[in-house]
């Protein structure tokens, strides 16, 4: 399968969204610390942050890395499927980007990044650009683009969710 849309791997330029596409920025604040930091950059990349959401996740591999394909299945009937198009694993930065393949019903890029700030805060960072590429995401319009928000702003809370649980489990 192809991708759907041109500069691919733009999502690593931060703000950058191609004309006729839609921007999403949505940072959540997961906690502090150094553990708080590489359990939330686990979960990121082997996918148990979306699981954990309640999404259906079909990869090529248990980790996220460039051109693993990756299939999310939302309420058990639309296929969404993508390719990682770029990773990063840093000291204090990790995270991965994937493009939308043929028969997703968007158009884009969307990425993942757990980063800790000079403070010690953990911060998941979710950007994507987009556009509808099946008839009913471009019919939803501004409700569709409501709904990635509120999927971005979930992931957050997931994520600060499984790493609260392991601190009072540890």
């Amino acid at each position: 399968m192809s991708f759907t849309y041109d500069h691919v791997g733009a999502s690593r330029e931060p703000g950058f969204c191609p004309p006729g596409f839609h921007p999403l920025h949505v940072r959540t604040r997961i906690g502090e610390g150094e553990h708080v930091l590489r359990r939330a950059a686990d979960a990121v990349m082997t996918w148990e942050m979306h699981r954990a959401m309640g999404v259906g996740i079909d990869a090529s591999a248990d980790r996220a890395a460039p051109d693993v394909d990756v299939t999310v299945t939302l309420a058990g009937m639309i296929k969404a499927p993508c390719r990682v198009v770029w990773t990063v694993e840093e000291h204090r930065r990790t995270g991965w980007a994937y493009g939308t393949l043929s028969g997703h019903p968007e158009c884009g890029e969307e990425s993942f990044i757990v980063d800790r700030t000079g403070d010690g805060t953990v911060w998941l960072t979710v950007n994507a650009f987009s556009r509808g590429a099946k008839w009913y995401a471009r019919a939803g319009g501004p409700a569709t683009r409501g709904l990635q928000h509120a999927y971005a702003r979930r992931c957050g809370n997931v994520l600060r969710q499984l790493c609260e649980r392991e601190i009072e489990e540890g």
